[in-house]
């Protein structure tokens, strides 16, 4: 019963056309035809009996023109009108094609047009009128119930924006120079306040909170999300891009270079199997009971973990065990309990077929991570070698060995040999020129934008996964996140039913899908500009309830929901538009595609679980509270599934706890702790293995937080405040700058300017040789 690898490769995001899909629910498929009849219609007159493909590109500008001008009629019925032919043309001509390929094609030469022809600057306009439309607020608020029908026009607007956004974003081998220029153009417009003076995700976020906060019930919120993450991931770049910036701020803070690239790394790792299940263990025991009883060598360390669970990281496989001797754990042969003897001794299995080598866990010689030792493990390791051999410590000192025995000056040098962990940028640099430079990123430029109404933000999103969630149960408090993918009438057939329930399933998971990559990016490029940009977004967070929430959606039979098939394939765009629409049936909406797992569940586990890890690393307070939730064992069983990556995230969870779980739980998940042991990066003074330091570690959550608290607002205040706290006021100490100084002085300063000059200059006595000596 063991689950097969998971061929899953994490990235940014998935392939264009599955994320190009995503954006439609099945429920909006009868309006590509709409979309295409409003085209045609006004392009008949224009066109005079030519296909749009068949025109120059400079006919193909004049019309966009023509369109770009019919967009600002006051009549609302035809700015739709003209909308939806716009949205056909950034669609790709579906009509006028013969492959989904051709679709993509003309897809994104009309983009790069559209975007040239300034489409994107009118649609924002659009869009923020949408936005302040208080009729259609107030009219959404009065509904009973809200469908496809009360967001059409914002529909319309943000699947053109996001179809323009995600297809710039996306780099080919093909893209002519100025599809080049103009990616670079449009990325630093949606970085930079241009858009009321503050960048385009503040205005997508302002939607996000106004819906939660139940005043605008019918906005779209599936593709704001969407096109929320992807302008973030645009703007602000994705994990590679990370990496590259990493690997700058060291050069530039002249920091060795990083060990390895941790993205190559995790894809370089293998999946280890998973546990089994109680009923399974249950089962497999009755069957060895009705099977032969004869005798069979006592198996090692296997009895540890009889009780508790099968090990997770076991390769079942006779076979294996046979020919690997070294991968199995060298425990110490001994008795066993009685009990335990109708599972361990055991008929000879038949011998296997031979596997082909590829599915053999073959781990890797020697360990994946380079270790890593933090300033405050050197100072930790010295104190309490001082306080043994001498009897006091030097504080923060790390450079005196004085009076210590030679092993440990060997250790401390061991130590600093290693990569220390520094996060970027530091908050000791130089201050020059009288206040603190802050560089214009464009993560600086979101974070400024966000600081005002950033526990808004973090709420209203932490409100959307929880309704999202598969875990929860619907309330009637919770906010409707099915407001655009709810058809007009209901399902009056099995048939229409399945489907709806189909599409709200996906629905469901493409906004999990999006809020958990958006937060990942935050957390990630907040991290890298600023530590203290992470650790507030990080604390909002917590203080929301992240953790147990994230927990909670583990807290389920994780194989199901990433093995869920909630997917109809012939009606995904491009497909459904190309194609002929076959006759669906109940039993063709029942056995879904051929995948053997959803990407976007399995990429979405990830990113909560990065997310978590995130929130919890170095924080002794966090750390205890997914003790308290009882994590252990819901992380546990996400260790069933069988992808490298995900596994090493739940196995860093379990490690950072492990030493308050007790002896028992070690005693019985020796397997887990081996791989731990191997998979994790190891940090050379962490004594994560047993509890010799718990009595030591009062648990203070109110306190560890507060004193966060205190150091982010002074942060806070001292570079983003205008009215300067004194204490915080940073020092000119250039003396050019200082010299340069214009000096209001009172009227009457010249007359008595000679006794000014002989009292403060003349008479004081000033050393000048040491002035001109080097200091």
């Amino acid at each position: 019963m063991e689950s097969p690898n998971l061929e899953f490769e994490y990235g940014d995001t998935d392939t264009l056309t599955a994320e190009l899909s995503e954006l439609y629910s099945y429920t909006e498929e009868p309006e590509f035809a709409l979309n295409r009849d409003y085209f045609e219609e006004d392009f008949r007159s224009h066109a005079r009996g030519r296909r749009w493909i068949e025109l120059t590109v400079e006919e193909q500008r004049a019309y966009v023109m023509r369109l770009l001008d019919a967009l600002e009629v006051t009549d609302r019925d035809k700015r739709l009108k003209v909308a939806r032919a716009i949205l056909y043309l950034a669609q790709g001509v579906f009509d006028e094609c013969d492959t989904e390929v051709d679709v993509l094609h003309w897809s994104r030469h009309n983009i790069f047009l559209l975007y040239d022809m300034g489409i994107f600057t009118a649609l924002l306009e659009l869009l923020s009128m949408e936005i302040d439309n208080s009729q259609a607020c107030s009219s959404a608020v009065r509904k009973p119930a809200i469908s496809l029908a009360d967001s059409t026009e914002l529909r319309v607007l943000l699947s053109i924006m996001y179809l323009m956004v995600e297809t710039i974003r996306v780099q080919t081998e093909d893209d002519r120079p100025e599809w080049i220029a103009a990616r670079e153009a449009f990325k630093n417009e949606l970085a930079s306040p241009l858009y009321n003076g503050e960048p385009f995700a503040l205005l997508l976020f302002t939607m996000v909170t106004k819906f939660c906060s139940m005043n605008a019930p019918h906005f779209p919120m599936k593709k704001v999300l969407l096109l929320l993450w992807k302008t973030i991931l645009f703007t602000l770049g994705g994990f590679e891009e990370l990496q590259e910036m990493k690997v700058r701020h060291r050069e530039r803070l002249n920091l060795s270079p990083l060990p390895e690239d941790s993205i190559k790394v995790v894809r370089a790792m293998r999946a280890a199997s998973p546990p089994a299940s109680a009923m399974e263990l249950i089962e497999q025991q009755q069957q060895q009971k009705r099977g032969r009883r004869s005798r069979r060598p006592l198996v090692k360390q296997d009895s540890l973990d009889t009780y508790n669970e099968r090990d997770p990281f076991k390769n079942d496989d006779a076979r294996d065990e046979e020919e690997d001797p070294e991968d199995t754990d060298s425990g110490i042969e001994g008795e066993v309990d009685p009990l335990d003897r109708d599972v361990i001794i055991q008929p000879p299995p038949p011998p296997p077929p031979l596997r082909p080598p590829t599915e053999r866990v073959n781990f890797p010689k020697g360990l994946p991570w380079a270790p890593k030792v933090r300033e405050k493990d050197i100072e930790h390791f010295l104190e309490t070698s001082r306080n043994k051999f001498i009897g006091f410590t030097l504080g923060n000192d790390t450079e005196t060995l004085v009076g210590l025995p030679r092993p440990i000056h060997e250790s401390v040098k061991t130590l600093k040999q290693v990569t220390l962990s520094v996060n970027f940028p530091l908050d000791t640099r130089v201050i020059s020129q009288g206040e603190e430079e802050v560089e214009d990123t464009p993560a600086e430029m979101l974070y400024l934008g966000m600081l005002p109404n950033l526990s808004q933000y973090v709420i209203a999103l932490l409100k959307l996964l929880l309704a999202a969630a598969p875990t929860s149960k619907a309330k009637t408090d919770s906010i409707n996140i099915l407001a655009d993918v709810l058809p007009e009438e209901m399902p009056i057939t099995v048939l229409q039913s399945m489907k709806l329930g189909i599409d709200v399933n996906r629905h469901k998971e493409i906004i999990v899908k999006a809020i958990s990559a958006l937060l990942l990016l935050l957390l990630k490029h907040f991290k890298l500009n600023h530590i203290y940009q992470f650790e507030i977004v990080s604390q909002h967070l917590v203080f929301a309830n992240c953790i147990p929430l994230i927990l909670k959606f583990f807290n389920q039979n994780i194989m199901s929901y990433i093995s869920a098939k909630n997917s109809i394939c012939v009606l995904d765009f491009p497909h459904c538009v190309v194609h002929e629409m076959p006759e669906l049936t109940a039993e063709s909406l029942e056995a879904g595609d051929s995948s053997q797992f959803c990407w976007r569940n399995l990429f979405s586990c990830i990113n909560l679980l990065r997310i978590l890890n995130k929130l919890t690393k170095w924080k002794h307070s966090r750390t205890m509270m997914l003790v308290v939730f009882k994590s252990a064992p819901i992380l546990k069983r996400a260790l069933k599934v069988k992808q490298a990556m995900m596994q090493l995230y739940v196995l860093k969870l379990l490690k950072i706890q492990t030493k308050y779980l007790g002896r028992q739980w070690r005693k019985s998940n020796m397997k887990t702790m081996s791989a731990i042991y191997q998979k994790v990066r190891h940090r050379l003074n962490d004594d994560w293995a047993y509890g010799n330091d718990i009595d030591a570690r009062p648990w203070d959550f109110q306190a560890e937080e507060c004193a966060l608290r205190e150091s982010i607002e002074k942060f806070n205040s001292r570079r983003y405040e205008r009215n300067k706290n004194g204490d915080f006021a940073p020092v000119d100490n250039c003396l050019q700058s200082v010299l340069g100084q214009r000096v209001e002085l009172p009227e009457d300063f010249h007359y008595s300017y000679e006794m000014w000059l002989e009292r403060e200059v003349f008479s004081q006595p000033i050393q000048w040789e040491g002035l001109l000596q080097n200091p």
